[in-house]
């Protein structure tokens, strides 16, 4: 059975089930209930429509909940089980679902979740999995989401910018568990790509698959950290960087710039150089320049001071790392960096060290904590 079919139709089914009245916690619950009831049923009976079975099993759910709820007998009940001609294209219902799942109201942890839950399709085990967290907490989480949107009806959804940050979110999860989160976004954006003509989706998508295009070399032996300008460029996915580049291209064509497509268009620059030394550095300044435009982040001007110090030397990128809060995360550690190829390996030792000990993950602070007993060793006993 095609379980990425069943997963694709999760959210065209949740948006039939509130057009008819449904409230969206009660759809998805529904829909969930359907998807389990496909999975015992559809190897050995195949039905000729996917989506008008999930509907009508879907609607059925719903009806039998409402049923069993003495306080909400109200509702109209007569409705008409089988499947009927949407009043709505299915691709309507799937985008207000993406922008209803990440309104601005929720934390982007919910956001998230409640995204993975009923745009992905995903279980809540499968998520509970993903992020390393019990089920019931999990499940508490996706509640206390749909609670929090209760009242909202699907023509009061969320801005683009939100979608984009909880698609970009899920993507930076990564792997882990049995569901593979990058893989599971960059379907997600495709999905949204298809349906929205805004050239920032495109964007987002573009800089998804030009940093997947590079994951099986960020790690080596034991999950140690391969910075960029150590990996091996031969293992980098040619496939997915000519689809990326042709994606960013043809969104930039469009001459609306946001921050994904700037972010995408520095990624390109990394992905067409054969060897650190020969990357574009001076153009990917000039991108950081246009992204600290668009964004105005610290975080965008202490990567582009790194950028400086590799077009003009440590000293500029030391020079531009002014203009930079000393306590964002990754700030020692790039000062450490400019400080060694300036030639001040006492300093960068212990920037490296205090760098590994600001660390956020595991990964990171061995490669930092390595990194300091190298400059050590450089500077002998």
């Amino acid at each position: 059975m095609n379980e990425s079919l069943l997963r694709e139709l999760v959210p065209a089914v949740i948006g039939v089930l509130v057009r008819r009245g449904a409230d969206f916690a009660s759809a998805e619950d529904a829909v969930q209930e359907a998807l389990i009831r496909a999975l015992e049923t559809w190897p050995n009976d195949p039905p000729r429509d996917p989506k008008a079975w999930l509907v009508t099993v879907a609607w059925r759910r719903f009806i039998d909940a409402v049923r069993a709820e003495a306080s909400r007998r109200g509702r109209e009940l007569a409705v008409e089980v089988e499947p009927h001609a949407d009043p709505e294209p299915a691709r309507d219902d799937t985008l207000r679902l993406y922008f209803l799942c990440a309104h601005p109201t929720l934390p982007p942890d919910s956001a998230v979740a409640l995204t993975l839950r009923a745009v992905g399709g995903l279980t809540t085990r499968q998520i509970a999995a993903a992020y390393l967290v019990p089920e019931s907490t999990m499940a508490q989480r996706i509640s206390r989401a749909k609670r929090r949107i209760a009242g909202l009806p699907l023509n009061q959804p969320g801005d683009l910018g939100t979608v984009l940050r909880v698609l970009y979110l899920v993507f930076n999860e990564g792997y882990s568990g049995d569901v593979d989160l990058a893989a599971e976004a960059i379907r997600l954006a495709r999905l949204l790509v298809a349906l929205s003509d805004e050239p920032e989706v495109a964007g987002l998508l573009a800089l998804m698959l030009l940093h997947h295009a590079r994951r099986t070399s960020r790690t080596g032996p034991g999950g140690r950290l391969v910075p960029l300008g150590q990996q091996d460029r031969s293992r980098w996915d040619t496939r997915l960087i000519a689809e990326g580049v042709t994606m960013l291209q043809a969104a930039l064509a469009r001459d609306r710039l946001g921050e994904y497509q700037a972010q995408a268009a520095i990624a390109a620059l990394h992905a067409d150089a054969r060897t650190t030394t020969e990357t574009d550095w001076a153009q990917i300044v000039e991108w950081y320049d246009e992204l600290l435009l668009l964004t105005g982040s610290p975080v965008v001007r202490l990567n582009r001071a790194v950028a400086v110090g590799e077009a003009d030397g440590p000293r500029a990128g030391l020079a531009a790392l002014a203009d930079v809060p000393p306590d964002l995360p990754r700030y020692a550690a790039a000062t450490a960096y400019l400080h060694e190829r300036a030639g001040d390996l006492e300093r960068a030792a212990e920037l490296y060290a205090e760098a590994s000990r600001a660390a956020t993950s595991v990964p990171e602070r061995d490669h930092l904590t390595r990194e300091a007993a190298r400059v050590r060793h450089l500077l002998g006993p």
